[in-house]
């Protein structure tokens, strides 16, 4: 029976952003496994640990707001996050630094459902547009009133999950996507939509927005 749930923040960089979802989530077993966490584990015939992740993170994207929740069989203690968080760093791969651990109420809703919206900055990679080009790039598409995109068997309208598209002075671009349940852009079709492939950007999530029943 669970006994804990925990939340957990963590970032992916370097060779990490290479690696998808499924191989993450992966990795994630080993690091809970190798630091002892009593994970609580799935039914069925192939159990897994229970873990659930807030939003998948596009190959390539770096980020800095990666969320994970947990459920465990028996409780770490009441001085969280105390020495977990420390065995969680020193069993996590180069490219996925730990940023927090704490505990959230075991009934409370699916990590999913809460994520309304993630921020990304963009910016020119080495072979890439130039700043001036990028930024045009995203003011032409900005006054699209649709822009169609294909997801695998049907089209959807990305304009309306374009929740903000700015320049800012350094020279970045910030983005900030509907994602999660209520409607998902990911962030190398934004980078499509503006004529670009992917490697000509660089893209890094910064912010992850939750819902209110988010904050513990």
């Amino acid at each position: 029976m669970t006994q804990q749930r925990i939340r957990i923040k963590f970032g992916k960089y370097g060779v990490q952003r290479f690696v998808g979802h499924l191989d993450t989530a992966r990795t994630w077993e080993r690091i809970l496994r190798r630091a002892q966490f009593p994970l609580e584990y799935t039914q069925g015939f192939n159990p897994r640990p229970r873990m659930q992740f807030a939003a998948a993170l596009s190959v390539g994207v770096t980020s800095e707001c990666e969320y994970l929740d947990i459920w465990l069989l028996r409780r770490l203690g009441d001085s969280l996050p105390g020495e977990w968080i420390d065995r969680l760093v020193s069993n996590s791969p180069v490219g996925i630094p730990i940023y927090l651990l704490e505990e959230i109420p075991i009934r409370g809703a699916a990590l999913p459902t809460l994520v309304t919206s993630a921020e990304y900055v963009l910016t020119p990679a080495e072979d890439g547009p130039e700043v001036t080009d990028l930024h045009t790039r995203a003011a032409a598409l900005l006054a699209q009133e649709h822009i169609e995109r294909a997801s695998r068997d049907k089209t959807y309208d990305l304009r309306p999950l374009i929740l903000d598209l700015r320049p800012e002075t350094d020279g970045s671009l910030i983005a900030n996507l509907k994602t999660g349940d209520k409607g998902n852009a990911r962030s190398d079709e934004l980078i499509a939509a503006m004529g670009l492939e992917l490697g000509q950007v660089n893209i890094h999530r910064r912010l992850l927005f939750l819902s209110e029943e988010a904050v513990v």
